[in-house]
């Protein structure tokens, strides 16, 4: 008597796309790892005067990072304005 079912809420066609792209950037980041593995000199004034030697394959992934967490940063900045409409 009082207790309700779970819906299930099935999954948004723009979610799976999003999760396709994400996982077709990934492949292109190991495609790239696989195929870059000599020394370069990565060089970032503006952060550093030094220049950074590693693998090709860990600078592409390091600057892959720094971009999808910036992006994350800037797609869920409006969360708070969504809760003030609510009161």
């Amino acid at each position: 008597m009082g207790q309700s079912q779970p819906v299930s809420v099935p999954m948004s066609f723009k979610a799976v796309l999003k999760s396709i792209a994400f996982l077709l950037l990934l492949f292109v980041m190991l495609y790239v790892g696989m195929y870059n593995t000599d020394s370069i000199a990565f060089s970032f004034p503006i952060a550093s005067a030094n220049k950074i030697k590693a693998p090709a394959a860990i600078i592409f992934f390091g600057m892959f990072a720094i971009g999808v967490l910036a992006g994350t940063m800037l797609h869920g900045s409006g969360g708070k304005k969504g809760a003030a409409k609510e009161k």
